[in-house]
């Protein structure tokens, strides 16, 4: 299979998940991927050795899950862009790419001279490509964001999922969450980008914001509120099941596990799940022997679900409602996505060899083109790449060498 993306290049300046996981994503897609390091400082996630209280490497090895995972496939290039020597390497670099890709906010922009008018002024075909915080317009065009304020906090997601009277706000469930769909929205529009340069032969510069994403990902509730012209009304949803429903949410079990139930339809699954629950009687209960009936009394089902759930642990359950039609799920923790046969048997879970010649795996982006999954290689250490990439421009050896003792490459 021919990687869709082979045969462009894509130059990255950019640092920490957000823009850089979208060069991942084109890099897993076949693309060619430079990216752009400060040459003595490097990508400032590099330095994050703790996020969220859990060490973010091996112990006593190279692999750095929180710089393999936006940065797996790509070449590093070790590259002061504020010294005057280090523009001709960047003016070849943006000259032979088809992509530039950058999270710098504005002024660090014209400051390195890398806006769009200046990468435009070296390569005008290429498809400038901007990740902000809050949009390129307005009032906050110039202020920068992470996931956990532009994405979780103004979009929508803390709020929506905040139980209401709560003395603490819901955390994002994972680091970079938002960062990561960002990533891959960015992914998405540059394809859109080379498609339309390819039929129009237009360049175009796309515009991804965290704060769009976080909107986009609660567009549901958010529409809703346009409809309705105000905030939505705060609901108390049940403590089981739904207000007409006994078979949608969460139930406990007796090991302190959860089920996910989605049954949307609670008269075509009720019987079922009674009869699987080895309390077949309950499928005929004139309480709950139709639709009607069932959706009046949900309360009373729910407790008798939930009782019901209770009384076996997790693994019982897993392989109890394995044997039915409804829709279910396992509230799985990050070892066992890790461990998902679906995941792995669609080879979403991948290997990768990392610098040390180490087995380990990573989650693979999510999208697949004929039915192949990706074939992963590790995230470059720092400068990996600046010799290799920068002779491959035409600089000789002699010149590398005097960029070196400048500072303007490592």
């Amino acid at each position: 299979m021919r990687n869709p993306m082979e045969g462009v290049r894509v130059l990255e300046v950019a640092q920490f998940t957000f823009v850089p996981a979208a060069g991942a994503v084109l890099a897993d897609w076949g693309a060619e991927v430079i990216k752009i390091e400060h040459a003595e400082r490097g990508d400032a996630q590099r330095g994050l050795v703790r996020v969220l209280g859990y060490d973010t490497a091996s112990a006593g090895s190279s692999f750095f899950p929180i710089m393999e995972g936006p940065n797996r496939g790509k070449r590093s290039v070790g590259l002061a862009l504020e010294q005057p020597s280090a523009r001709r390497v960047l003016d070849e670099l943006i000259r032979t790419s088809d992509v530039f890709l950058t999270n710098f906010l504005p002024e660090a922009r014209a400051r390195l001279r890398i806006d769009v008018e200046d990468v435009r002024a070296v390569n005008p075909d290429i498809v400038y490509v901007r990740g902000s915080g809050f949009g390129v317009r307005g009032a906050e065009a110039d202020k920068g964001g992470y996931d956990s304020t532009a994405f979780w906090a103004r979009g929508g997601s803390a709020a929506g999922v905040t139980t209401p009277g709560a003395d603490r706000l819901t955390r994002m469930p994972a680091g970079a969450y938002g960062d990561s769909m960002g990533g891959m929205t960015i992914a998405g529009g540059i394809a859109a980008a080379l498609y339309s340069r390819a039929i129009t032969g237009q360049p175009s510069v796309v515009d991804v914001s965290l704060l769009g994403v976080g909107a986009w990902a609660t567009q549901f509730s958010v529409n809703l509120a346009l409809m309705t012209g105000g905030p939505l009304p705060v609901r108390t949803p049940p403590r089981h099941g739904s207000a007409t429903n006994p078979l949608i949410g969460a139930y406990l079990t007796a090991d302190g596990r959860w089920i996910e139930l989605s049954m949307l339809q609670p008269g075509r699954y009720w019987a079922e799940f009674c009869k699987l629950a080895g309390r077949e009687e309950l499928g005929t209960d004139e309480r709950f022997d139709s639709t009607e009936k069932l959706m009046a009394n949900a309360a009373a089902a729910a407790e008798i679900v939930a009782d019901l759930v209770a009384g076996r642990p997790f693994a019982e359950w897993v392989e109890i409602l394995s044997r039915g039609k409804g829709p279910w799920a396992a509230v799985q923790n990050a070892w066992e996505v890790g461990q998902d046969p679906s995941l792995r048997a669609n080879g979403l879970i991948a290997g990768v060899v990392d610098a040390d010649g180490v087995d380990r795996e990573l989650v693979a982006n999510p999208v697949q083109f004929d039915e192949s999954p990706v074939t992963l290689t590790r995230a470059p250490q720092f400068a990996e790449h600046t010799d290799e990439v920068l002779l491959s421009l035409g600089i000789t050896e002699e010149e590398l060498l005097a960029l070196k003792i400048d500072g303007a490459v490592s």
